[in-house]
């Protein structure tokens, strides 16, 4: 797959995914949903903060670094990065919506996202070359 046919896809994936956020969140009542309803709006809302992180974070990287040669591993990085963020972003709206959301769990939630992409982030395979020749 390309590079333009991949972020035309992801593109047009992320606009279909807000459209389904913004139906679900102007048409399903919360109070009188049944669990479905959340499991709609929390996952339309994931997939289009991925997209949405994904696709942009791709091309400030590639404004930022403008290196053809390495342009999958910036596709790579940037939508790792973006699962992470949108996980955050989930899991901070879920505490807030049961009443458990402090500032202490803010700071430990992007400890922990910090935690995992450093993990990630060193155990790749080539330790010493950033890229391979």
């Amino acid at each position: 797959m390309t590079l333009r046919r991949y972020l035309w896809l992801m593109s047009v994936a992320t606009l279909l995914c807000s459209v389904a956020w913004l139906f679900v969140l102007f048409s399903i009542d919360p109070t009188e949903s049944n669990p479905a309803g959340f499991l709609f709006f929390y996952m339309s809302l994931w997939l289009a903060i991925v997209g949405s992180f994904s696709v942009l974070g791709f091309l400030v990287r590639r404004a930022i670094i403008n290196d053809d040669e390495v342009v999958f591993r910036h596709v790579k990085q940037t939508f790792r990065q973006s699962i992470i963020i949108a996980s955050l972003t989930i899991l901070t709206l879920l505490f807030l919506a049961h009443s458990l959301l402090t500032w202490w769990n803010v700071i430990l939630l992007v400890i922990v996202g910090l935690f995992i992409e450093g993990i990630i982030f060193s155990s790749r395979r080539y330790r010493n070359a950033p890229y391979v020749q």
